[in-house]
């Protein structure tokens, strides 16, 4: 059973675009989020919130070191898997499902042969609005480059998916690494990394990180003016 647990409505565009669930429009969220950078938004959740465990994987890395991404949770759970039945069907729904201002997030299984992701639906994803994927395996490397499209993955593979790999379900949890995604939950990637941030703190954390980067500015200022590590630690400083 596919399940959703935010309600969308369709733009001018035809996108399906969900409603927000913070304070401020989800759009205005992505720019604010794309400003900072995910090591400021991981010691918020780990000093402000006690959560140690919010960064995915490693291995997941931008396709390109410049990409950047952040938007709401669309899961998906996959993997090995020699059955072909209805699979079409069942990708072509999940891309129908996708609405605006999503990050694909894919729980592959732990499969290393097969890429989950391709030209084709990075077109269908771009045309529903979703701003970014995670993902295992990506092949049509010079497409996807060329769509603008940021990839977070774990490695590059021509062997597609049908006959070797599947999707099992949408829209439910999934496990990455040692982080529970959700549906709706905040994910922010750089070049650092893939941060998971739960939906009923994304906006609190957004407010305290943007207070980290003015106080870095400060921090920078009395590096910059000479000032010994150690007077720079006693004027509230940090390193």
């Amino acid at each position: 059973m596919i399940t959703n647990t935010l309600h969308t409505h369709t733009n001018g565009n035809g996108q399906a675009v969900a409603a927000s669930p913070f304070p401020i429009p989800v759009a205005e969220m992505r720019e604010r989020y794309l400003r900072l950078y995910t090591g400021a938004v991981n010691d918020v959740l780990r000093f402000n919130y006690n959560m140690h465990a919010t960064s995915l994987p490693p291995e997941f890395a931008p396709l390109r070191e410049a990409m950047k991404m952040a938007g709401l949770a669309f899961t998906v759970k996959g993997g090995p898997d020699i059955t072909t039945d209805g699979e079409f069907e069942m990708r072509a729904q999940m891309l129908e499902d996708l609405h605006a201002d999503s990050v694909v997030v894919w729980d592959c299984t732990g499969d290393t042969v097969t890429s989950q992701w391709g030209e084709v639906m990075t077109m269908a994803a771009k045309k529903a609005g979703c701003r970014g994927a995670v993902v295992n395996g990506i092949r049509d490397t010079q497409a996807i480059l060329e769509l603008g499209f940021p990839v977070f993955h774990k490695y590059k593979a021509n062997t597609g998916m049908l006959g070797r790999f599947r999707m099992h379900h949408y829209q439910k949890p999934v496990l990455m690494g040692e982080v529970t995604v959700k549906p709706g939950d905040w994910v922010f990637g750089d070049i650092d990394g893939v941060i998971s941030i739960p939906q009923n703190i994304a906006y609190d954390v957004l407010l305290a990180a943007e207070k980290i980067l003015h106080k870095e500015d400060e921090i920078r200022e009395m590096v910059e003016s000479g000032m010994k590590p150690t007077d720079v630690v006693k004027n509230g400083g940090y390193f």
